[in-house]
């Protein structure tokens, strides 16, 4: 089949691609800078330099394709110590962009990446705009077919964690506790996405892509034996903490609020609602395996200092 990525190469899109390349597929895969092009096609796929913004582009691009992968990211919006970007609106114009392109490419299979949160508009924070974008697709065509891949938290954001560990000697966040929450590694996501690129296409399909489920607690339990801080802490604190904080390192303000809330939805379960109901089968990569990667980071992280 011929296949078009979203996403660039980033921690899924590398090894989707290589998925799909493995499994004989023709990929191409968009970046919005021609510096990704060397490793786009070492990976063995062609590369189209564009953007997300441009919806002539993406069309251009799109047709032909026998399915379409859609994800969109935070950074395709801007930076996010840019206070003058309205992320979530952004992310809504590119959520547009991918309509009308995939509509006027003519193109009838779409997998599209969207996260855990998305079954509502109520209080889930920043990623409101997975929400806002599943519905913006869900007004194609009944033709077209569309599978949305809703994965939990990914486990390399934990390692935001890494400088707060360094300067409190504690995970310090505003959820906590011993309730397990739903956890997942990039390399499940890419093979569930491979997966269902594969099967056959009918109408509108949501799954949920989860690795591993465990508690705050043991999360701080896990990463820090293997940094050598068996004793490490998961400490609570308040919403208005947290936001402080990150307003005071010039965070983007919707940004910092929208974290917060996030977080928020997190400790109180909110987030994971709908996942419960359409609960997945667990993928392979555990909490023990991301904790050598996270040891990695944080090491590395202290040779370079």
């Amino acid at each position: 089949m011929n296949i078009v990525l979203t996403g660039s190469i980033g921690n899924i899109g590398k090894p989707l691609t290589r998925q799909l390349i493995k499994n004989g597929h023709s990929v191409t895969v968009i970046s919005s800078t021609a510096e990704r092009t060397a490793a786009i096609e070492t990976l063995g796929a062609k590369a189209a330099t564009g953007s997300m913004f441009d919806v002539d582009f993406l069309t251009k691009t799109f047709k032909g394709a026998d399915v379409v992968y859609l994800m969109e990211t935070m950074e395709a919006a801007g930076d996010l110590f840019d206070k003058s970007v309205d992320f979530i609106g952004s992310i809504c114009t590119i959520g547009l962009h991918y309509k009308t392109a995939v509509e006027r490419s003519g193109v009838k299979k779409i997998v599209h990446l969207s996260s855990i949160g998305a079954h509502t508009d109520q209080h889930t924070g920043i990623i409101v705009f997975h929400h806002h974008v599943e519905n913006i697709l869900n007004e194609l065509p009944e033709e077209i077919s569309v599978k949305f891949i809703r994965p939990v938290g990914i486990y390399f954001n934990l390692l935001s964690f890494i400088p707060v560990i360094k300067n409190k000697g504690a995970i310090i966040s505003n959820w906590g506790g011993d309730r397990k929450e739903p956890w997942v590694s990039p390399l499940d996501i890419a093979e569930v996405v491979a997966e269902e690129i594969e099967r056959p296409f009918e109408g509108r399909m949501i799954r949920y892509v989860a690795s591993d489920e465990i508690s705050p607690d043991e999360i701080a339990k896990a990463l820090g034996s293997a940094i050598g801080m068996p004793d490490l802490k998961w400490n609570v604190t308040s919403d208005d903490e947290i936001l402080n904080s990150w307003l005071n390192i010039g965070f983007n303000e919707q940004v910092a609020r929208g974290f917060v809330e996030t977080q928020a939805a997190q400790g109180s379960g909110l987030l994971y609602e709908d996942y419960y109901n359409r609960k997945p089968v667990l993928g392979k990569i555990k909490l023990a395996d991301f904790a050598k990667e996270f040891a990695a980071a944080y090491h590395y992280d202290q040779l370079t200092e």
